[in-house]
Formats: C-alpha cells, sequence, structure tokens
C-alpha cells in the first residue's frame, strides 16, 4: 500500500508509490531549472541575430528613424530589464507580439500547433506499423533474407536526409505519377467536429518517419536477438511453449520495455525536427512557423517556438519515465 504520510510528497503519495514520489519530485525541480535556462539562453541567442528594429523600417530609413522603432520596440531598455520581462511574461503564458504578424506568439503557436501534432502523430504510426514488425521479424530469423532486408531498412532510414527523401517522393508520386498532393493542408470532417487528414498527409509523413522507423528496426531486431538467448526463454521453449505464445509473452514484453524511452525521444524530436518537412510540403504547422520567424528575425515568436520545443521535450522525457516503472515493476526509482 502507498504511504501517504504528511510530506512534501503526500499529495503524490496518494497516487503514487513512495518511491515514484521521490522520483516525480525530484525530476519537477530539474525540468523547472533546465525550463529556466533554456529562456535565458533563447534570450541571448536571438539577440545574435541582429538588430530587429531594423526590419520594420525601410531600407533607406535614417538613424533616427531606426532608433525611433527601437524605442518603440522596448529594445532600447537595459538587457536586464528585457530578460526580467520576457520571463515575467513566460511564466503567465505571454511571449510578447510577433514582429511580423503583429499577433500575440502564443496565440500564432497554438494556432499551427494541431498541425503538427497531427503530422508527427501520423509519422509517428507510421514508424510504429512499418518498424517495429520488420525489426521483429528480422530478429526472429537472424540470417534470412528478412534479416537482411530489416537491416537494409535500418541502415537507409537513419543515413537518408529527410529532405531529399521529400523531394523524391515529390518527384515520384506528385510530378510523375499523380497519385498524391505535393503541398498543402487538408482535412475532412467525420462528425461532431472532429477532422482527419486526407492524403495530402501521406507524404510529408513518410518523409518524416523514415529516421524513427529505421532506429525502431535496428533497435527491435537487435532487441529480439538479445532476449531470444536469455535462459526464461530457452526454459519456456523446453516446457513445448508454442512459438506465438513465446514471442508474445516472454520476448514482446521485454522488448516493449525500451522501445518506450525510444518512442517518448522520437515523438519529441517529431514535434520539434519538422522545419524542413513542413517547409518543403507547405504544411501549415510548427516548423514552417519557426522558419519564418527565424528569416524574419521575430524574436517574440523565435523565444515562444524554443520554448515550447523545450517543454515539449522535457514533458515527453518525464512521462516516458514514468511509464517505465508502470511497465517493468522491477524499476524502482530513488533507491
Amino acid at each position: 500500500m502507498p504511504r501517504c504520510s504528511v510530506s512534501r510528497y503526500s499529495v503524490c503519495s496518494i497516487f503514487l508509490p513512495d518511491f515514484m514520489s521521490r522520483y516525480l519530485f525530484g525530476r519537477v525541480i530539474q525540468s523547472i531549472l533546465l525550463l529556466a535556462g533554456v529562456l535565458v539562453l533563447v534570450f541571448f541567442m536571438v539577440r545574435l541575430t541582429g538588430d530587429p528594429a531594423s526590419l520594420m523600417v525601410a531600407r533607406d530609413a535614417t538613424p533616427e528613424q531606426r532608433e525611433a522603432a527601437r524605442v518603440a520596440l522596448g529594445f532600447d531598455r537595459p538587457v536586464a530589464l528585457q530578460l526580467a520581462d520576457f520571463i515575467g511574461g513566460a511564466l503567465v503564458g505571454d511571449f510578447g507580439r510577433s514582429l511580423r504578424y503583429s499577433r500575440p506568439a502564443t496565440t500564432l503557436i497554438l494556432e499551427r500547433l494541431p498541425a503538427t501534432v497531427e503530422l508527427a502523430t501520423t509519422a509517428l504510426l507510421f514508424s510504429i506499423l512499418l518498424g517495429v514488425p520488420v525489426g521483429l521479424i528480422a530478429g526472429v530469423r537472424p540470417g534470412t533474407v528478412w534479416d537482411w532486408l530489416g537491416r537494409t531498412i535500418g541502415l537507409l532510414g537513419q543515413t537518408i536526409p529527410s529532405f531529399w527523401l521529400a523531394l523524391m517522393l515529390i518527384i515520384v508520386f506528385a510530378v510523375n505519377l499523380r497519385i498524391l498532393p505535393s503541398f498543402g493542408r487538408e482535412t475532412w470532417e467525420v462528425c461532431c467536429g472532429l477532422r482527419l487528414p486526407t492524403n495530402t498527409i501521406i507524404l510529408p509523413a513518410f518523409a518524416l518517419s523514415v529516421f524513427t522507423m529505421g532506429q525502431l528496426v535496428r533497435f527491435t531486431r537487435s532487441a529480439v536477438l538479445e532476449v531470444r538467448s536469455e535462459d526464461y526463454v530457452r526454459t519456456a521453449r523446453s516446457k513445448g511453449l508454442s512459438d506465438g505464445l513465446l514471442y508474445r509473452r516472454h520476448i514482446l514484453r521485454n522488448v516493449a520495455i525500451p522501445l518506450i524511452s525510444i518512442l517518448g525521444v522520437q515523438f519529441g524530436y517529431l514535434l520539434s525536427g519538422s522545419i524542413y518537412i513542413e517547409t518543403i510540403f507547405s504544411w501549415p504547422g510548427l516548423g514552417n512557423l519557426l522558419a519564418e520567424a527565424v528569416g524574419n528575425r521575430d524574436f517574440a515568436l523565435v523565444q515562444a517556438l524554443a520554448f515550447f520545443s523545450s517543454l515539449v521535450v522535457i514533458l515527453l522525457n518525464l512521462l516516458t519515465d514514468i511509464a517505465y516503472a508502470f511497465a517493468d515493476p522491477r524499476i524502482r526509482y530513488g533507491r
């Protein structure tokens, strides 16, 4: 039974074991400190790109006009005050107004977020549905043509540049075969306001999923080969357990535990690393928005996007560690 003593962990201890409460408390503190460091780092790094006030005036503007723009934008104040205002606004979700769109940066992110989540989720599904079965078959049948196919897919998936693959997919399926659209995002309403993507998502999602797919193939294959040689697997086989039951009960369950870590990290990569894919396919997501913000030195928007990406990655890592403990009862954090 979980201990529910009155302490700094008492709120979490109602729902989680004491060891998990201690671990979560420590991880939350680490995450807060890490996010604070990210805020400070992003604040100073974006200012190395130049003066954004120069983008708000004409190229032939006089020095007085440029200085007036800097004063209007607040860039004439001391850096320490700008940093304090930025951190204070970030705590309440206010990252300022976009210089390009003249709208709150948070609003722009929330508008583009569904498209990026849609693309990343579809890419992750492609990776799992194609990568895990191929890696499993390659690990079950080492030395066969299936093993060679799995190793080839894993190698190509992690070596082919995603932007080059995206261009090749457009040339083959959109230009030559004309069976899939090459750019844009379309959805259709199923019912009750629920909208699902059309075939416009196939090419960008597949191009984005190839790297993760290759990693899943290679990891699943190596994990299956390692687990197959364990003593408990040989014992189960000697007892007459069928191959299907053996792989389902003993091999797959043990392979799935480390897969949780890979999927958590890769989903964060898919959410924040789709800038090239979204730009090539004109996908209206956060990656495309980031490319526009960097090109226009939109300080407020770049800072907001960097903080949001860091927050997503940190939260996914935390959820992955929690899922570890529930997937494998042998894991005991903080002991």
